[in-house]
């Protein structure tokens, strides 16, 4: 079946899933990638998760899934996946889950940034009824990232992991872009002064909030600090967490 999906649809990734009770072999899963990466129609294009036998995953594989839910907190120089879901008991429509059970929209983004930060992809999962009907809370969740990203995206999208992933003291993870830096605080700092002690301004760097403009530095024996506005609920740029973009740090 796969080798007519691949021959018909010719995907761009397949991710294979329900393998752990049998090994690789049973699965012909050498057979089967052999052929993908070197004689299949998309053998130059399409990349496959690692989820190909009893004892495969976190192994081989274009980008490792490991197990669900996984996210190391610390840079992985291989691509890796971390897939969840927005509750936190179950993959599928459950009826007895409790409004406790639903990730807040803080805990998302949260999942998000550190993911994208440490090398890897956001996968998130809804658990629609036997309908096809997507519940107002897991719809509310979608639409909050949504404009979290119209706002942050560019700190998310087309980045890599900087040579630093966080800053634990001051809610911070960090992406890059070639000569760009950012840096997303999960909560507003106190005073309205963002300390930084890893990254080193010098007298052309920039540092400018994403959805606001243009932010004052404050150089520092080490490290940094950024005046964030005085601003009322209704005039943040976006809710949940804020990004500063930094241009011409020093390397």
């Amino acid at each position: 079946m796969l080798y007519d999906i691949v021959n018909t649809y010719k995907p761009s990734i397949i991710w294979s899933d329900g393998d752990w009770e049998m090994s690789d072999d049973y699965w012909k899963s050498k057979e089967f990638l052999a052929w993908l990466f070197n004689d299949s129609p998309v053998k130059d294009t399409v990349v496959v998760n690692d989820r190909w036998g009893s004892g495969i995953n976190c192994h081989h594989g274009s980008y490792y899934t490991c197990t669900d839910r996984y996210n190391p907190g610390v840079l992985n120089p291989h691509k890796w996946e971390n897939c969840f879901t927005i509750d936190s008991s179950s993959w599928g429509y459950n009826k007895l889950s409790h409004i406790e059970d639903y990730l807040t929209i803080e805990q998302l983004i949260s999942e998000l940034v550190s993911t994208v930060a440490c090398n890897g992809n956001f996968l998130l999962n809804v658990g629609p009824t036997a309908d096809g009907l997507i519940l107002p809370v897991f719809e509310e969740r979608l639409l909050q990232i949504g404009e979290w990203m119209k706002v942050n995206s560019e700190a998310i999208y087309g980045t890599r992991p900087w040579k630093y992933q966080n800053e634990t003291a001051s809610n911070v993870w960090y992406t890059s872009k070639q000569n760009v830096v950012y840096a997303i605080v999960l909560g507003w700092p106190k005073g309205n002064v963002l300390k930084l002690s890893l990254p080193i301004a010098t007298s052309s760097t920039t540092a400018e909030l994403l959805g606001y403009g243009k932010v004052d530095i404050l150089p520092k024996s080490s490290g940094l600090g950024i005046i964030f506005p005085a601003l009322t609920p209704d005039l943040l740029p976006c809710k949940w967490a804020w990004t500063v973009k930094f241009t011409q740090l020093a390397q």
